[in-house]
């Protein structure tokens, strides 16, 4: 059902509830609609590449609709929930694309939906990178301050900062998920993960071995499988609670260097793995240390990380192979 997105028909009683994924095609989006999906949702996907399949999808380059075009689209859809999950990610070189992609969208998005008669509900995806760092042996709960030290979480910051005032007062009824390190089956390859994948695949791929060359694998942050994401958007846009930041992670921070380890005994391919010497303080704009507090996403939306770490590698492994 890829493709164009098929005329709206007019809301009739019974109809299956409806949600807009922005960024639809991305991976964590692409496992969001997988989750509405089976939760019952009518599932609508936007964004620049092809949706995933089994939804309707509409391509559409939202950084440069204007907010009248996101209310037209809106309105004609009438969905009960919008999720947010666009923007530009980690790592993206440019700062004015990071700001028209993670701050003038969202602009937009509140600009569009304020009006609305039938208050969809707005779920807009945070980062954990909004907080900064932290010392070692913290947890990152909802009221730690926001330091962010690099530009991707300051302009995710201003993103969610304009939900939760637009929220605040009445003019859209919001929730921000500030989401740890999401990995799991279909990582892309630009992502340290995904792209560890992607050699071990191809040397399995060749019956070679694979050389593996990272920095910062002495760091620990949380890490969470992408499904188990998907889930808490989906709790999250059934929820009752509005205007609040809502920590998204697995409640335990792991070293980097486990995880790798881990995805080549999944994979099972001989592999060589090279360390390099990290960056300079300051040069990489992410944290050392990173475990979040789960507790309010269990209290509020009732949700839990289910996967285990292992699983998630061996996932992660299966997809790629398959692919």
């Amino acid at each position: 059902m890829n493709g164009q997105a098929t005329p709206p028909g007019p809301v009739r009683a019974g109809r299956r509830p409806r949600v807009l994924v922005l960024g639809g095609s991305g991976h964590l989006g692409r496992h969001i609609c997988g989750a509405f999906a089976a939760g019952g949702y009518e599932v609508l996907a936007i964004s620049r590449g092809p949706g995933p399949a089994g939804v309707r999808s509409l391509r559409l380059d939202l950084a440069a609709l204007p907010a009248a075009g996101l209310r037209r689209l809106i309105d004609a859809e009438r969905p009960t929930a919008v999720i947010n999950a666009a923007g530009a990610v980690w790592g993206s070189p440019a700062r004015q694309q990071l700001v028209d992609s993670n701050v003038r969208l969202v602009e937009r998005l509140v600009q569009a939906m304020a009006p609305l008669p039938f208050a969809p509900r707005l779920i807009h995806l945070g980062t954990t990178h909004e907080y900064g760092d932290i010392p070692a042996g913290a947890r990152l709960t909802e009221t730690t301050d926001c330091r962010p030290v690099s530009p991707y979480g300051e302009t995710k910051l201003q993103a969610s900062r304009l939900v939760l005032g637009a929220a605040g007062e009445g003019r859209v009824d919001g929730l921000v998920l500030r989401l740890g390190n999401v990995f799991g089956p279909g990582m892309p390859p630009r992502s340290m993960l995904g792209g560890v994948t992607a050699r071990l695949a191809e040397a399995d791929r060749t019956r070679s071995p694979a050389t593996i060359e990272l920095f910062t694998l002495s760091d620990r942050r949380d890490f969470l499988d992408v499904r188990d994401a998907a889930v808490a958007v989906l709790l999250a846009a059934q929820a009752d609670a509005t205007a609040r930041v809502v920590n998204i992670g697995s409640g335990r921070a792991v070293q980097v260097r486990s995880l790798v380890l881990g995805l080549i005994e999944a994979s099972g391919v001989p592999a060589r793995l090279v360390e390099r010497r990290p960056a300079g303080p300051g040069e990489r704009g992410r944290p050392d240390w990173q475990e979040i507090d789960p507790r309010l996403a269990a209290r509020l939306l009732r949700w839990h990380p289910r996967r285990g770490r292992d699983e998630t590698l061996r996932d992660m492994w299966e997809s790629a192979r398959r692919r």
